[in-house]
Formats: C-alpha cells, sequence, structure tokens
C-alpha cells in the first residue's frame, strides 16, 4: 500500500492497481497525473480501479473525463467506512471538513453519513431506545435516523441493546473547549505535534540511543513515529491524567520497573530463573515504553515551561472564568505586534469573542484592522469563515450570556486537583467543558434541571424514543452501568474524550461512556480547516 503521490507511481510488479481516495477535486488530479505517466510500452497489462471513500462522487469522475483518464478505470465504486474504532471506547469518521460543510456551506452529507454509522452500529448492537440531541444538526441526524428506520422496516432488529441512550451534540453548542489549550497529556501531545490516527511525529534528537564517547555523532534525522493507544499499558495509565500529574507516574513505573530487573540476583533455582525469563519480554517492552514517554515528557515540558506557553495560558483562563473579556486584550496585541504565528491569534481572538458572547463592535473591528493588516489582506475571507461559523462575533444584545452559562453549569473551578482530580474541570486546570458538563448533567438529575440555559445556547434540545420488540426492553441488574454513546457532530478534542473518560471511571458515576465523532480535532487543526487559501496571481 503507498500514500497518493503526484507524479510516477512506484515501481511494483502488479497487475491491479486501486486508488482508495475520498471524493476532493484536487486528488484527482494527482490521480490523473499517476495514470497518464503510466507507460503504457513496459507494463501494458495494467488494470485501474477507483474506490471513493464514503461515497462516490460526479464532480469527481468529471474531473477524471476531462483529464482523459476515466476510461482507463475499469471498476469505479465506493466504500462505505463510516465509523472507524480508534479504541476500544472511541470511533471517528475522519471527516475533515465536516464542521466547515455544515457551519458554513450548509452541506449536509456528512451528517447523512454519521446517521448512515448510527444505523450500522445499531444493526450491530441494538436499538439504542433513547435520543437526546442538542443542536441543529444533532436534530437533522435524528430525523435522518428514524426516515431510514421508517424506509426499511425489516430492518427491526432483534439483538440485545447495548446502549442505553445516544447524546447528539453540535459542535457549535461549545464553540470553547476546542479553542482552548488543553491540558492532558495525550491533549498537549496532539497541541504541540499533532496525532495523526494515532500516529504521532517527534523531534528525534530525545530518542537517539545514547553512548558512551560519542557526543552527539550521527544523531537521527527521521521524526520518530510512535503509535499511542490503549494496548500500551503505560500509555493507557497516563494519557488522560493533566501533565502536572504525568511526572510523578513515570517515576513510579521507573522504580518498579528498576525493581524488577534486580530480581534477577536473587533468581537462584532453575524454576525462578525460567520464570524471570519468561518474563522478560514484558519487562523490556514495559523499560523501552516508559523510555518514550520519559522523552515525550521532556518535550513537552519544554514548552509547557516556557514563558510564551504560561502567559498564553494565563490570558485564556482570564477569559474563561470572566476577566476582561470585553475589551482589546494587551497580551493578544502584543502576539500580533510580534507576529506570532496567525492561528495563535485567531484562537486567542475567538475564545474571548465565545465567553463574552460576541465581541463589541469597537473592540471587533481592531482586532480585525490589526490582523489583516500585520498578516495580510487575503485573511479578510478567514475572519468571514469564522464570523459565519459563530467563533468571532459582534455582540448584539447588551446581555452576556457566557456568565449565567458559566455559573449554572459550573464551567469554572477555581480549587481545581490536578493529581487527584474530583472534577472534570481538571482536563483543562479549572474549565469543565460544557459539552461534557452536558452530558454529565443528562445521566444525572436530567436536562429539565438546566432548561434555561439550553434555551441560551445554539439550536433546539430534544428527545427520541426508539421502540423496543417485546423481550428486549433491557432490565437492570443491582450496581450495573448504564452505557451512552456520545456522538460529537462537527469534531472532539482529547481534553474532551479524557473528561468523558473520568466520568465513566467514577465509581458512584453509574454511566459508561463511548464516544463517536466526525473528526479528531484540536484548536489548531480545527481552526486551519477555516481558513481560506487564497492564491497569488500568476503575474
Amino acid at each position: 500500500m503507498f500514500t497518493l503521490k503526484a507524479g510516477r507511481l512506484p515501481p511494483a510488479d502488479v497487475k491491479n492497481i486501486i486508488f482508495l481516495v475520498r471524493p476532493r477535486l484536487e486528488l484527482m488530479d494527482i490521480i490523473a497525473e499517476n495514470v497518464l505517466s503510466e507507460d503504457r510500452v513496459r507494463s501494458p497489462l495494467r488494470d485501474f480501479h477507483i474506490l471513493f471513500v464514503p461515497r462516490r462522487s460526479l464532480l469527481c469522475e468529471q474531473r477524471l473525463k476531462d483529464q482523459g483518464v476515466l476510461g482507463s478505470f475499469i471498476h469505479r465504486e465506493q466504500y462505505s467506512l463510516d465509523l472507524i474504532p480508534f479504541d476500544g471506547d472511541l470511533l471517528s469518521m475522519e471527516s475533515e471538513s465536516a464542521f466547515k460543510e455544515c457551519y458554513l456551506e450548509n452541506d449536509q452529507t456528512s451528517l447523512y453519513q454519521a446517521a448512515k454509522g448510527l444505523m450500522t452500529l445499531q444493526a450491530l448492537y441494538g436499538t439504542i431506545p433513547q435520543i437526546f440531541g442538542k443542536g441543529d444538526c444533532a436534530r437533522h441526524v435524528a430525523n435522518m435516523m428514524i426516515r431510514m428506520k421508517r424506509e426499511f422496516p425489516g430492518g427491526q432488529n432483534s439483538i440485545f441493546p447495548i446502549f442505553d441512550t445516544l447524546l447528539l451534540l453540535d459542535r457549535n453548542v461549545d464553540l470553547l473547549s476546542p479553542l482552548a489549550t488543553q491540558l492532558t497529556y495525550e491533549g498537549l501531545i496532539d497541541e504541540i505535534y499533532g496525532i495523526q490516527n494515532t500516529y504521532v511525529k517527534l523531534p528525534p534528537e530525545k530518542f537517539a540511543p545514547k553512548k558512551q564517547g560519542e557526543g552527539g555523532k550521527d544523531l537521527p534525522t527521521e521524526p520518530k513515529k510512535l503509535q499511542l493507544n490503549s494496548a500500551e499499558e503505560l500509555y493507557a495509565e497516563i494519557r488522560d491524567k493533566n501533565f502536572n500529574a504525568v511526572g510523578s507516574v513515570l517515576s513510579k513505573k521507573a522504580k518498579i520497573i528498576s525493581a524488577a530487573f534486580e530480581e534477577r540476583h536473587h533468581a537462584k533455582t532453575v524454576g525462578e530463573i525460567k520464570q524471570f525469563v519468561s518474563q522478560l519480554p514484558h519487562m523490556q517492552a514495559a523499560r523501552s515504553s516508559l523510555a518514550n514517554h520519559t522523552s515525550i515528557a521532556e518535550l513537552i515540558k519544554d514548552i509547557t515551561t516556557s514563558e510564551d506557553f504560561f502567559d498564553n495560558l494565563t490570558v485564556e483562563q482570564e477569559f474563561m472564568s470572566g476577566i476582561d473579556t470585553d475589551k482589546v486584550n494587551n497580551y493578544t496585541e502584543d502576539c500580533i505586534a510580534q507576529k506570532h504565528p496567525l492561528i495563535k491569534i485567531l484562537r486567542l481572538v475567538c475564545l474571548q469573542s465565545v465567553c463574552n458572547s460576541g465581541l463589541k463592535q469597537k473592540v471587533l473591528d481592531h482586532y480585525k484592522r490589526e490582523i489583516l493588516q500585520t498578516y495580510g489582506y487575503e485573511h479578510i475571507l478567514t475572519l468571514n469563515n469564522l464570523e459565519k461559523a459563530g467563533l468571532l462575533k459582534l455582540q448584539t444584545s447588551s446581555r452576556n450570556n457566557y456568565p449565567t452559562i458559566r455559573k449554572t453549569m459550573r464551567l469554572w473551578m477555581d480549587d481545581v486537583n490536578e493529581q487527584n482530580p474530583n472534577d472534570i474541570s481538571y482536563v483543562y486546570s479549572g474549565y469543565a467543558p460544557l459539552s461534557v458538563r452536558l452530558a454529565q448533567l443528562l445521566a444525572r438529575p436530567g436536562w429539565r434541571s438546566i432548561e434555561e440555559v439550553l434555551k441560551m445556547l445554539p439550536g433546539p434540545h430534544f428527545e427520541e424514543r426508539q421502540q423496543l420488540p417485546t423481550g428486549l426492553q433491557k432490565k437492570r441488574q443491582q450496581g450495573e452501568n448504564r452505557v451512552t454513546l456520545v456522538f460529537f457532530l462537527g469534531g472532539v478534542t482529547y481534553a474532551e474524550i479524557a473528561a468523558l473518560r473520568f466520568l465513566s471511571q467514577m465509581e458512584d458515576g453509574g454511566t459508561e461512556y463511548v464516544i463517536a465523532t466526525t473528526k479528531l480535532i484540536n484548536g489548531t487543526n480545527w481552526i486551519k480547516s477555516l481558513m481560506e487559501k487564497l492564491e497569488p496571481p500568476p503575474f
């Protein structure tokens, strides 16, 4: 299997070449180049096939026709890959543009794919009896699911339901959580290095094997690529912890591992030696895993202890706790003047806007003028997109709803315990993600207790019940947990996932959460997906 690249296809002694692609026009141009560069004299017998994921596109086929290669494909099919399992409790559609399509382009294709994915899930794991939702996209998905069920009456399955509840949440109900800097171990890895499909690429220097007498010679230049998921014991333990609590876990593990290796000196009998040897592969894997995560923690610590990171975090936390959200922020102004990365500026300005239910005309105009004059007028389209998405907006009424939402939902906690947390606010060191608070309050005591706040948040909230065939109604055993599937339409961050896992592990929680989403996001790649790339004129 090869990654799609422009130019000639890699040499391979094969008869069939299958292109597995998302239906995007720019990819069709690369495929056309691949096909046209094939030497028909040297390899006349190669057959081409194309599979579109998750659906066929007439527009893409037309582009291939314009390029003169459509007839080269023997099969043109679609492969419905709806929800991809990323971990035992995490599914994602990995649709990069879902948020932009829904909120800027009014294109509901990704919502249809989400509804189809949920129908597949129900076919495998039983009908979900209760559906709750908040937001316009959530309403659309629920309506599509109900219609699909009506259109396929034979699809009524007799599988005992695994899930008790489905909660559909629009990303624009909680625009704040992705903008804030995540402070869990996994969240920070994603913020700083970006996790792509459970893999992360890291600077190689920290991972070079240290040999005596070879000071800095032949350092590797290729980035270190590591897979991150719960199959790795140590990672499963530290991924959802606040970064400040990771160091103590790593040092404890180091002591345990070195003590285990010391055991070999005490192994006297053949039986003891045999037992030690049988444990060796596991111990070596644990030592290698510890070395990797100690190196990653050092890389992250270099950044989190920097003055710039601290200043940025302080401003974010001031906004989230409601301090000085209604005037131009000095730190943001300084960052613009020093030409810090544009995405960092946009995250701060959008965060301030969300925490103030929009900015006053004077403040908004000032930020826009400063950004355009410093970074270039081509970014006017990006600012327009952010306004359309509700991330950067004008304060229309004199009333700011955010303080009411913050108090009622307990979104800001002053006395957060990062080492042994007792509340989900530890994932942002003080701020409890609104999306997860909604899930928590739905489980207990129910949304009726927060009717007023729900009205302040965008989009409708609703409840649907799906009738189960007789004999499939769940009778709960004493102490048995409910299982809730939370589907984020428009993306979810690793910090929110960590918060939901924390709720699953609470002894008196009574609910286990499985998370599904259109895309795993962080503030940077989310804002990037809304940015317009203007090509310079060709002169």
